[in-house]
């Protein structure tokens, strides 16, 4: 078995998580750039494409199960109906496995699910550290700049692990000491099973320590050894939402860098937020106070923000967004959308399509070159290519049961503050006239207008409103109007 591919990766992730003050979600689904915390973890172990990968649930189960099942499928689950502890919750995983009539030979990583910035590299690092090794087990560590609060690591003169003592218990000397204890671990899974069965309650908290296993194999004369995570941060938990917030910094940070190393411009890396599924191509840009959620993609030279949400969305190379919201939608190449637009699911923009300045569209296809340059409401409607839609329209597609569709053909131009009264087809290069009701299809080149006739009513405020500002203003005119005469 290649020290790559572990026999299994256990993920605890059972404990309640009572710091969040959190009553309707438990610690492990808080979430952080897109993913839940125990997603994180989760996505880091299978990078090593571990034969067996568990996760120990407990608080509020049902949700986590169902979260893992929605977006981890294939994931095992083991109950730890009592959280007795970090030993006891390993106990059950191999329990859970055992009972499926698995028996693990080889490399078991041990990891948590509160720990969103441990990455797959340095789980790799630590189960290939092992193996060469030849530990029974092998403890992930890190230098850190402040040590306050975290149990020490204790090395002897040949580097293994000599004893992790806890913070309350170290002397000054051992509080010196910069390395501590990540609570992740690799362990031989024969070796562990045996040690699992040994680790008792005889502590303040009545409960099983997994950190007792490493006493217990040392004792007995294995080895345990020790790996240093390359950036401390990979090892930061979550107890509280001040500690979330913290993470979710870091990991943005992380998530920018990698951007910008690929040759995206970020402006403005402490107002833009970017989400770990987040993909992207050389030179775009990101403007100052952008949000990248989900699965979206950036094309070369695109340019997204200032103050723009774009949710699991396609940005088309060359295409400007700009002051704007787009969820599940697409915006292809060169196309041009905003100020202040929103772009809900299905919209669909076509090359140099162009949604402007306070346009909604919905469930809707713009063709190439199709325009709805401002104050108007796109909904379930397709729009032919080169085609002008006026200011202030609205296909009213929603007959308060059922939704309808509109179609307005290639290179038509429409007036603006027109209706179009869905169902209903407007043919290639028609025109509609400006506030026009479109109820019936119009032939392709054909000229709609659907409004009353105009009619002026002489000396209407004289009659009807005098002594207001307005009458006196007519009256004012008319007497100019007179002299001039």
């Amino acid at each position: 078995m290649s020290a790559n591919k572990p026999a299994a990766v256990v993920v605890l992730a059972a404990g309640g998580g009572t710091r969040m003050k959190s009553e309707r979600l438990p610690k492990v689904l808080h979430e952080i750039c897109g993913r839940s915390l125990v997603g994180h973890a989760v996505a880091a172990a299978q990078e090593l494409t571990p034969e067996h990968l568990v996760v120990v649930i407990g608080h509020l189960r049902e949700l986590v199960s169902t979260h893992l099942a929605e977006h981890f499928p294939g994931v095992r689950t083991a109950v730890q109906a009592e959280q007795n502890g970090t030993g006891h919750a390993v106990r059950t995983a191999l329990a859970a496995l055992a009972a499926d009539g698995v028996e693990l030979d080889g490399t078991v990583l041990i990891t948590t699910g509160d720990a969103p910035l441990l990455t797959g590299a340095t789980l790799r690092a630590l189960a290939d550290t092992h193996a060469e090794q030849g530990n029974g087990v092998t403890v992930l560590t890190a230098v850190v700049p402040d040590a306050t609060g975290y149990g020490r690591i204790l090395r002897d003169a040949d580097g293994a692990v000599a004893a992790i003592v806890e913070h309350k218990d170290a002397t000054d000397e051992q509080r010196a000491v910069g390395e501590i204890n990540s609570g992740v671990f690799a362990f031989d899974a024969k070796l562990l099973a045996e040690a699992l069965t040994r680790i008792t309650t005889d502590n303040v908290q009545g409960e099983e320590y997994l950190t007792d296993a490493l006493e217990i194999l040392r004792t007995a004369g294995h080895r345990v050894g020790a790996v240093v995570a390359a950036d401390h941060r990979d090892i930061v938990g979550i107890n509280d939402r001040v500690q979330l917030a913290e993470a979710r910094r870091m990991l943005n940070d992380r998530l920018l860098e990698r951007a910008m190393r690929a040759g995206v411009t970020v402006v403005d890396p402490a107002t833009t937020w970017f989400d770990v599924q987040v993909t992207y191509e050389p030179d775009a840009v990101v403007l100052p106070g952008t949000q990248l959620q989900g699965a979206t993609h950036l094309g070369a030279g695109c340019e997204v923000g200032p103050n723009t949400t774009v949710t699991a969305s396609t940005i088309g190379a060359g295409a400007t967004v700009s002051n704007a919201t787009v969820v599940q939608a697409e915006v292809g190449e060169s196309a041009s959308v905003g100020p202040y637009a929103y772009l809900r699911p299905g919209a669909k923009l076509a090359r140099k399509a162009k949604a402007g300045t306070y346009v909604e569209i919905k469930n809707s296809e713009l063709g190439e070159g199709a325009k709805v340059p401002h104050l108007s409401y796109i909904g379930d409607a397709t729009i032919g290519e080169g085609s002008n839609v006026g200011a202030a329209s609205v296909t009213v597609n929603y007959d308060g049961v059922n939704k309808h569709r509109t179609v307005i053909g290639a290179h038509c131009r429409t007036g603006s503050d027109n209706m179009f009264i869905a169902p209903v087809t407007v043919g290639d290069g028609a025109y509609t006239a400006a506030g026009s009701v479109i109820t019936h299809d119009v032939q392709p080149g054909s000229l709609a207008v659907a409004r009353a006739q105009q009619r002026n009513i002489a000396g209407w405020v004289a009659r009807k409103r005098p002594g207001t500002a307005a009458a006196e203003a007519a009256a004012a005119a008319e007497a100019a109007g007179a002299e001039e005469n």
